[in-house]
């Protein structure tokens, strides 16, 4: 599985991209816009974060006033375990795990103390890291799990250490 699975950019989302572009001058490779939760959710090629964000985040707070929404920035990666580490920063995460049962890959971060940010309010940001791996690497995320909390026996494969 890589980046190059095949993504469906409507009207209005590559309209963002652009606008994103002519503001920023960085690249967004995709954009999700997400009315669940009110916002924009752009994945920007590797190495335009810094550029994508501006100096102390104004070209976040540009783009918000422009768009009316909240946006969030993602870099891009070229595996899952990856990807998940970004989208869930500063949270730091261990990996993922396929639960053999269901098929899904699990989040395995390192503190119980990341747990809430994971998460995050109202389930946003494992929304978002459920809509990204689907998107981009075609898995189910399941569960969050805090790796001190896994049995030592578990027979699940462990897919990626970051």
């Amino acid at each position: 599985m890589n980046l190059t699975m095949h993504r469906t950019l409507g009207f209005k989302e590559r309209r963002y991209i652009e606008e994103l572009r002519i503001l920023t001058k960085s690249t967004a490779i995709d954009c999700i816009i997400d009315d669940q939760f009110g916002r924009v959710i752009y994945v920007i090629k590797k190495g335009d974060m810094g550029i994508a964000i501006g100096k102390h985040g104004d070209n976040i707070k540009k783009m918000q006033r422009v768009l009316g929404k909240r946006i969030e920035m993602v870099e891009e990666a070229p595996e899952p375990a990856s990807f998940i580490t970004h989208i869930l920063k500063p949270v730091e995460v261990g990996g993922l795990r396929k639960d053999e049962t269901t098929g899904k890959y699990d989040i395995i971060i390192r503190k119980k103390g990341d747990l809430g940010i994971a998460i995050g309010k109202g389930g946003a940001n494992i929304e978002k890291a459920r809509l990204l791996s689907k998107r981009f690497f075609g898995i189910d995320i399941g569960e969050i799990i805090v790796e001190k909390e896994l049995g030592r026996d578990e027979g699940n494969e462990q897919v990626q250490h970051t």
